[in-house]
């Protein structure tokens, strides 16, 4: 069983691992002067809205909270629904650290109510010198990151999903070393097609 059968339902998530998630902010700076990937000024969290009452008033006010004390430091906050059924509340500013505090804010308030298992990743979105895009994903469940290469160029048939860059991929694990908790096991570096950012 995969990452589909998350999806679909057919499978639950284990509780989250341990928070390691502000290490992106620590990596930022080998991220930027070594590895030539700045921050594309977005970042988002994923999670599997539910329709009780108590996990939507959590989600509310969380979403309220983060809109206000972001917007203070110039971040905005949107959130969309993707075709899975899945909710992804986007951050969208200049400040990388400010970026990563909102989206731990978030996961904080879902496991706080009891909710830790709705949540499937944070998403950090990089670009490089020739604005290739580049992802650093976070899996709450296995608290490891792991990078997501999608080919931006490649034209692809209606319906189906892109190519990745698996070369481009393993080249950023390797340079980012013990900055990041890395997921070792590469059958886990699931694609995110259609980010929102």
């Amino acid at each position: 069983m995969g990452f589909l059968d998350v999806l679909m339902g057919r499978r639950k998530l284990d509780a989250a691992a341990p928070d390691r998630l502000f290490a992106i902010s620590t990596a930022y700076v080998t991220l930027e002067s070594s590895m030539g990937l700045t921050s594309r000024g977005s970042a988002a969290i994923v999670f599997q809205p539910l329709s009780s009452a108590d996990f939507q008033s959590i989600v509310k006010d969380t979403e309220e909270v983060v809109r206000a004390t972001s917007s203070e430091h110039g971040i905005s906050v949107e959130t969309s629904d993707d075709q899975y059924g899945f909710r992804w509340l986007v951050l969208r500013g200049q400040g990388f650290d400010d970026l990563v505090v909102g989206i731990n804010a978030v996961s904080s308030s879902l496991e706080g109510g009891g909710y830790g298992e709705r949540v499937l990743c944070a998403v950090f979105a990089f670009g490089d010198e020739q604005s290739h895009p580049a992802y650093w994903i976070y899996n709450y469940k296995r608290g490891s990151f792991y990078p997501f290469a999608p080919v931006a160029d490649a034209e692809t048939p209606s319906g189906e999903d892109g190519w990745r860059d698996n070369e481009r991929e393993l080249v950023l694990k390797a340079q980012i070393g013990a900055e990041l908790p890395v997921e070792p096991d590469l059958e886990r570096w699931f694609p995110l097609w259609g980010i929102p950012i």
